[in-house]
């Protein structure tokens, strides 16, 4: 197993955000080319998140929460509260612009908010698909209860489940909830596959015990057994790595440098398209990057 570590970053309000992917020392995790970890944080009665309108192209944005609540809203109309254990995947493909905020009622009373948001890189012969949004809440998703692990899936095959999330490629991503004295084998089923702890400890043997906000990449072909003594949470995650290499830039992802110089054009020339219902600011075009 390889150690990824995070950098946190404090964003005000005592709102933490921590980057695992991508990093110098790993750009990316099956399909998985962006992973933030967010939270805990509690906010005041008044305070709130607001992610203004931006922009994505050429992959899918994966929200998953553990605590509070965001209101979705994208240039296609879509519009859509996600709670936890509820899944929003947006399709960019050729061109989306969203944004993420606090709900009017919720931000009147304080939450406590905690959560993943994750980028999933398309395909080249997907990285121009249509844009589009999905969302599959919590009781939608497939679980099964096995050895003291309650597991459901999130996205793609593995555990012997399939969600109902439209993906462009071989992946899973999972969220373990171990009782005390649970176990989860994870077998070798994708070809590149991690495991995020959230909560609590897991462990792999005797002196290996893995703590929150720890990452790992398994060795190829490795298999193991998650243990717990205590309530914990893991999220597992991988897939067939993406078919290049990916160039980052801002909030577009893409095989083609060129492409990314077309989107920041398209960017400040508005062809994004407007937001309703959120079309009165957005996030400029950072010139410095």
């Amino acid at each position: 197993m390889i150690p990824i570590s995070g950098k946190a970053h404090d964003l005000g309000d005592g709102f933490f955000v921590t980057r695992l992917l991508p990093q110098i020392a790993r750009r990316s995790i099956g399909p998985f080319v962006f992973f933030d970890y967010f939270g805990p944080v509690d906010f005041a009665p008044g305070k709130g998140v607001d992610v203004r309108p931006h922009p994505h192209i050429g992959l899918a944005t994966v929200t998953y929460l553990f605590d509070g609540a965001q209101m979705h809203r994208d240039t296609l109309g879509s519009v859509q509260e996600i709670t936890p254990g509820d899944v929003n995947w947006m399709t960019a493909g050729r061109g989306i612009a969203h944004s993420e905020r606090t709900g009017a009622d919720m931000r009147a009373r304080g939450h406590r908010l905690h959560g993943i948001q994750s980028w999933i890189g398309l395909p080249q012969a997907d990285e121009e698909a249509p844009p589009a949004f999905q969302h599959f809440g919590r009781a939608q998703l497939p679980e099964r209860e096995d050895k003291g692990v309650t597991l459901r899936l999130i996205a793609g095959e593995a555990f012997g489940l399939k969600s109902p999330v439209q993906t462009f490629s071989p992946i899973f991503y999972a969220d373990a909830r171990f009782q005390p004295g649970g176990a989860l084998h994870y077998a070798n089923e994708h070809e590149e596959r991690a495991f995020f702890v959230v909560d609590g400890e897991v462990h792999t043997s005797e002196i290996q015990v893995h703590g929150p906000g720890t990452m790992l990449l398994l060795d190829a072909g490795e298999e193991l057994t998650l243990y717990a003594d205590a309530p914990a949470r893991v999220m597992l995650l991988g897939g067939a790595p993406l078919d290049g290499p990916r160039h980052i830039w801002w909030n577009f992802v893409s095989s083609s440098k060129d492409r990314i110089e077309r989107a920041k054009e398209e960017w400040k020339d508005g062809k994004f398209g407007l937001i309703p219902g959120d079309d009165k600011e957005f996030i400029p075009l950072p010139e410095s990057k």
